[in-house]
């Protein structure tokens, strides 16, 4: 998992919100320019065909990456796969699959279920659990979201960016807001959540360009953001105002408010997020009354990264 590191930005931290937010005010497309997009990439394209940009790389260890790639296919939808699943998954042949479910199994990490189903095994935790105790943004936002959901009895996450997807590295939750639920190693879209809407929004302009033009927007509801231009210019509104608020773009019902987490030297490593039902929690809820938690526990964190 790796964690984008983005854009320079001044020292002074945004002023608290007043009791009244101001209105926000479009931005007209005159004042943010998009990539030409992108052609959609083809119906053929298998998660092995990313591996093909390596080879003939004598450093890639290409048998690590298609192990890799078994581990990732296993999701709570399918948690359990035979051979031929797997291969259809992975786009890797029977053969690889086998091998690469073979010595997963010898090490502990993936066996057999039932029949011939594969699943992954409790020793798998041992690789995030790795991850998250050698993290220090992980290990000093789980105690502050913990603090915020008693006090606030709200959810709130952290997550990074990772590829074109959301990453979630620390969770507290006191209900559960959508219909799968969400944990750490989660992965959204980014453009449809507003903890990815922060995150793309402080990218440096080449790195954004390169997504706009690559990104697929796909409706997962009739509020989802339709076009390129739409998310550029609301991306450009996370920049002017310091936080993203997405309603129900993801998940009819679900409503988030997300804003940066600054490391030291200004850039953005992270967002924080508050995630709650629409119909209980309403947008001007969450710009006077959630918003200044926000901003404070981001700040708190940003203290921890020093």
């Amino acid at each position: 998992m790796s964690t984008n590191l983005v854009t320079r930005r001044p020292a002074v931290r945004p002023a608290p919100v007043s009791a009244k937010p101001a209105v926000l005010k479009p931005i007209s497309t005159a004042e943010f320019q998009v990539a030409p997009t992108a052609p959609a990439p083809s119906s053929n394209a298998t998660p092995s065909s990313a591996l093909d940009a390596f080879a003939g790389d004598p450093n890639f260890m290409t048998s690590l990456a298609r192990g890799l790639l078994v581990i990732q296919s296993f999701t709570p939808q399918t948690p359990q796969m035979t051979i031929s699943q797997l291969s259809v998954k992975t786009g890797l042949s029977r053969a690889a699959v086998r091998r690469c479910l073979y010595t997963l199994s010898k090490l502990g990490f993936a066996g057999i279920e039932e029949g011939s189903r594969y699943a992954l095994r409790p020793r798998m935790l041992t690789l995030s659990n790795t991850y998250s105790a050698s993290n220090s943004l992980s290990t000093s936002a789980q105690p502050i979201l913990e603090r915020m959901s008693t006090a606030l009895h709200e959810s709130f996450s952290v997550a990074t960016l990772d590829g074109d997807d959301i990453v979630y590295i620390a969770r507290s939750s006191v209900s559960r807001v959508m219909s799968d639920d969400l944990h750490i190693g989660s992965r959204l879209p980014a453009y449809c959540t507003s903890m990815g809407r922060v995150l793309l929004a402080y990218l440096p302009a080449e790195q954004l360009e390169e997504y706009l033009a690559r990104v697929v927007l796909t409706a997962h509801t009739p509020r989802t953001v339709s076009s390129i231009e739409k998310l550029g210019l609301a991306l450009r509104n996370v920049r002017r105002h310091g936080y993203a608020i997405v309603d129900q773009e993801y998940e009819i019902g679900l409503r988030s408010l997300a804003v940066p987490v600054y490391s030291p030297t200004g850039r953005v490593v992270a967002t924080i997020n508050l995630s709650g039902s629409a119909p209980r929690i309403s947008v001007y809820e969450m710009q006077t009354r959630f918003l200044p938690h926000l901003r404070n526990a981001a700040a708190e964190l940003g203290v921890f990264l020093r």
